[in-house]
C-alpha cells in the first residue's frame, strides 16, 4: 500500500526534492467533491506506487501553500515535476480520466 504524504508548509520544500513526481491533492474536508476524489487519489497512489509520490494538502490549515500554487477552487490536484507544476487538474473526475490526464505528464 502507498504512502500518501499529508502535506504542510514545514515538509512540502522536502517534497519537492522527490526523485519522483509528486501529485498534491489541495482539498479540504467540508468538500464534497474532494471526499469523492479523495478514494481515487487513494486508488491511484496504489496504482502508481513507485512511479509517483502522492501527497495531501488541507487548503484550511495551509492557507499559504495553496495561495502559492493558485488554487481557486477545489479539488485541484497539481503535479510537480522537478518542483515546477507539470499539470494541473481541477475538479471530480471519474479515476479512467483522471490517470488520462496525469500519466502522460509523467
Amino acid at each position: 500500500m502507498a504512502n500518501i504524504v499529508e502535506v504542510t508548509a514545514d515538509n512540502f520544500d522536502e517534497l519537492l526534492k522527490s526523485d519522483l513526481p509528486v501529485l498534491v491533492d489541495f482539498w479540504a474536508p467540508w468538500c464534497g467533491p474532494c471526499r469523492t476524489v479523495s478514494p481515487i487519489v487513494e486508488e491511484i497512489a496504489n496504482d502508481m506506487d513507485g512511479r509517483l509520490t502522492v501527497a495531501k494538502c488541507n487548503v484550511d490549515e495551509n492557507q499559504d501553500l495553496a495561495v502559492k500554487y493558485g488554487v481557486m477552487s477545489i479539488p485541484t490536484l497539481v503535479l510537480l515535476k522537478s518542483g515546477k507544476e507539470a499539470h494541473r487538474v481541477v475538479g471530480a473526475m471519474p479515476k479512467a480520466r483522471l490517470v488520462s490526464e496525469i500519466e502522460p505528464k509523467l
